[in-house]
């Protein structure tokens, strides 16, 4: 129903759409909040640089990586080398804290509000920013859980215990073999709970919280609700972008807000109801 030609509103951290923003929110009967990758990387969450460097020096100059992602792919040939990584990976992304108070600004923001997170971030810090766990819908899975890799139950696992132990006894990029995580129930190896393939497992909470969710949206359809979009790319805009669209064009009381350094835009068809603030999401928030 859209247009593919998107409205662009640049403002460089523009008072007055900041101005605007804060007003519709502070207004607001409730608030969605849709975050994706750009929140934390605005947080420091970053995936390459200096961060990476510091914390994988070693794989870099074995395989050449240049970012956490990518290297997070890469066909190990041990799970001995693949948890090493692994483990590493989620000490520094899950369980420590971003150095940016970005995730707590937010938290302020919309305290006081009925407001719901709808997110594809894996990395939990919303819950350690003290959001409301029963508010939150991971809809990608969680760095904190694993799976079956088959996978032959619909269940996942805590995995903070193991991962600061691999962590710790890990030498040579290798943990060792007692430490592989493997089902407890076909013995195949555990993977990460995440969604990338149709093996991905949707557990009891993740559809406890999906169901919140369709709940607020249901609730909210027709309320004075501001759709709060950031850091969201367009990687899978079909999750939180194009839903917050059309949302937004069904109910003439909403508003659509976005926040993103570089990719702040809107249809023209709801152009009229849209707030786009270019700039870093973080700087923003402290505006708000």
């Amino acid at each position: 129903m859209f247009s593919r030609t998107a409205t662009m509103k640049s403002t460089n951290v523009c008072w007055d759409q900041i101005e605007k923003a804060s007003g519709k929110i502070r207004c607001a009967d409730a608030v969605l909040i849709g975050a994706g990758a750009g929140l934390s990387a605005s947080a420091g969450f970053t995936y390459s640089g200096r961060r990476f460097a510091e914390n994988f020096p070693d794989f870099i100059e074995k395989y050449g990586f240049t970012d956490m992602y990518t290297a997070g792919f890469y066909p190990y040939e041990t799970l001995e080398e693949y948890w090493a990584y692994w483990s590493r990976y989620i000490l520094i992304n899950r369980y420590q804290n971003p150095p940016r108070s970005v995730y707590q600004d937010l938290r302020d923001l919309v305290r006081e509000k009925d407001y719901f997170v709808l997110t594809t971030n894996v990395d939990h810090c919303f819950q350690k920013a003290g959001f409301d766990k029963q508010r939150l819908f991971y809809t990608q899975g969680d760095y904190g859980l694993w799976q079956c890799s088959r996978p032959c139950h619909h269940k996942t696992y805590d995995n903070e215990t193991a991962v600061k132990k691999m962590v710790a006894r890990q030498e040579n990029m290798r943990v060792p073999s007692e430490e592989v995580p493997y089902c407890p129930l076909c013995g195949a190896p555990m993977s990460m709970n995440l969604r990338a393939d149709n093996t991905f497992v949707e557990d009891e909470g993740w559809h406890m919280a999906a169901d919140r969710y369709g709940d607020f949206v249901r609730r909210h359809r027709q309320s004075h609700i501001v759709y709060l979009e950031l850091g969201v790319g367009g990687n899978t805009p079909g999750i939180i972008k194009y839903p917050f669209w059309q949302m937004t064009a069904e109910n003439p009381k909403a508003e659509y807000v976005c926040i993103n350094k570089g990719e702040a835009a809107c249809p023209r068809e709801i152009a009229g109801q849209s707030i786009c603030v270019d700039g870093d999401i973080g700087e923003v928030l402290e505006l708000l």
